[in-house]
Parts: structure tokens; C-alpha cells; sequence
């Protein structure tokens, strides 16, 4: 927990902060940095929550344990010093999926104080399609390659390893469900200035019902939040959604950003033009450093205290 010096009238804005690691790696101590620049420069507290992690704790135990800090957090906000109507559920990479995917859940239910935000950053949102074109464009840009995401989310469900070369080439779905979610996931829904001259549609195998059967956990929403029903959408709080130019979940982030303005939700997106994948991760590194890390931080320090 990270708590800034001195008192808050009122209480201060709570932050629940989920760390990325793509439910296999990541840990409370190596997001140090980026939690305590976020409560100091935003005179706010931020709880960073650890979760069990894969293979020893197979999917979904991650987002059960993320959905039980969070309700027993908004349960006891005041023993914390935070006001209610200022609860921001946020995180990074695959943190970012489990904030949207329990900000999906917390918003039914009547017992806990309404979410104010959520703050999402560079997720990555949906595991269905990764031909989209910032993978194209990004496939082989470190520092996390098209083919490395594919390989750590079979890793990450337990999944045959042997079956990275058909999501790869897209012939894991079938022509059927590849049209159902074509309306939020087709790359005509992204900016024109990000869609990829060039881009590649994959084509649907003969035998891709088979392997949609065997891989229909891909459609779940605590794993692609962005294929929740719009009555649900609709119900989610105000939206911060950083994303980075070379990185393959960008277009995740732009896709999502839509969906929750068709639906009414406010949104505020920022995006690091020269930023890679995990950028802030290198916040005040000794060894490393990168002028987009503070820009994003500063953009997001902008859009917390603008709440």
C-alpha cells in the first residue's frame, strides 16, 4: 500500500492496482516505481494487489483473487482513509485486463460503492484475434513479439502448445464466429490512420470448429473483456486507456476505446508515440531510461486528479 505524506480532506482517491506478468510473472516488489510515482504525484493511495500466479495456479485463480481484493477494498474504503466515490480500478498489460474484467463484474452489485474510473493500461483485451493490424505492424517489436503473446497465453490456460501456428495464421475460429465479433473486432472500427495499408485478413480452416471447441475459454470475458454485451458496457464507469505505437495491444485499447464511446461511456486516451510495451515498468530505472515512461505517468497523474 502506497500512501502519500500528510491527510486528505474528504479522504483520498483509492487506487487498486493489478500488475501485469501475463498471469505467469510480475510481483508487488517489481511495480514499486510505477505505484508509488502514481500515489505521490497524485496525492493518492494505491493499494498494488498480488495475486497466485500460473501454472502452480491455473487460470481463472488470478482474477478470483483480484475480484476478492477489490470487493473486500470497496467494502472497507473509510478504514483506509479513502472516499467512496473515488475508487479507480486500474492496471498494466494483463493487470489492465483484470481491472476491466472486475470493473465488468463490481457494477452490479448493490453492496459496494460505485467505481469512478477505470484506468487501463496498454492491455490487452480480447484473445481472439491476434492478426489485428498493430500485431502485423508490431509482430516483431520487443520487447513482447506477436508470437511470444500466443505462446505465454497457452502457457497461461494450460492449452497444447501445438496449436501456436494456427492462432498465428487465424484459422483457430471458425467463419461463423469470426463474423459474430467481426462488429467489434473488425479493423474497420479502428482510426483510419491506424489501419494498416497492407493488412491480412486471415481465412477460417475447414476444421477450425474443432479447434473452437477446444478453445472456447478465448471468448470469456475475464479474458476479452471487449466481447462483453453492450448492457454491460454500458454500465461501466469513466475510462483512462494508455496505449503505445509499437506494441501489439494497441489496436485492443482503440478497439475498447469505441466500444465504451458507442455506449456512452467517457473516455480519456493518451497515447506514447515512441512508447513500446511495458514502458513504465522502466519508471526512474537506474539502468534504463525512456522519456515516454514519465510522459505516460504524467498523463496518467493528469487524469486523476482531473476526476
Amino acid at each position: 500500500m502506497y500512501q502519500p505524506r500528510g491527510s486528505c480532506d474528504g479522504g483520498w482517491r483509492g487506487i487498486l492496482f493489478f500488475h501485469g506478468g501475463i498471469g505467469l510473472y510480475g510481483s508487488i516488489d517489481a511495480y514499486e516505481r510505477m505505484c508509488c510515482g502514481i500515489a505521490q504525484e497524485s496525492n493518492s493511495l494505491v493499494v498494488s494487489v498480488g495475486y497466485r500466479l500460473a501454472p502452480e495456479h491455473p487460470y481463472p485463480a488470478q482474477f478470483k483473487d483480484c475480484l476478492t481484493a477489490a470487493t473486500y477494498f470497496m467494502k472497507n474504503v473509510k478504514k483506509y482513509g479513502v472516499n467512496p466515490d473515488f475508487i479507480i480500478i486500474g492496471g498494466d498489460s494483463s493487470g489492465g485486463t483484470i481491472a476491466a474484467s472486475v470493473c465488468q463484474h463490481v457494477v452490479y452489485k448493490s453492496d459496494l460503492p460505485k467505481v469512478r474510473a477505470q484506468m487501463l493500461i496498454y492491455p490487452y483485451l480480447q484473445i481472439v484475434d491476434f492478426n489485428l493490424p498493430s500485431y502485423q505492424r508490431n509482430s516483431h517489436v520487443p520487447v513482447l513479439y506477436q508470437k511470444h503473446v500466443v505462446e505465454f497465453g497457452l502457457q497461461y490456460l494450460q492449452q497444447d502448445m501445438s496449436l501456436v501456428k494456427d492462432i498465428l495464421e487465424g484459422v483457430h475460429i471458425s467463419q461463423e464466429l469470426k463474423l459474430k465479433y467481426r462488429k467489434w473486432l473488425g479493423p474497420e472500427n479502428l482510426p483510419k490512420e491506424f489501419q494498416l495499408e497492407g493488412y491480412r485478413s486471415p481465412q477460417p480452416s475447414s476444421d477450425s470448429v474443432l479447434k473452437s471447441e477446444e478453445l472456447k475459454i478465448i471468448f470469456d470475458t475475464t479474458l476479452s473483456p471487449l466481447l462483453a454485451e453492450d448492457a454491460v458496457i454500458q454500465q461501466l464507469p469513466e475510462t483512462y486507456i494508455l496505449t503505445c505505437k509499437y506494441d501489439v495491444f494497441m489496436d485492443d485499447g482503440l478497439l475498447y476505446k469505441k466500444r465504451l464511446e458507442d455506449n456512452g461511456v467517457t473516455v480519456t486516451w493518451y497515447q506514447i508515440q515512441d512508447g513500446f510495451h511495458g514502458i513504465l515498468y522502466f519508471l526512474n530505472n537506474r539502468l534504463f531510461s525512456f522519456s515516454g515512461s514519465q510522459r505516460g505517468l504524467n498523463s496518467i497523474v493528469n487524469f486523476i486528479r482531473s476526476l
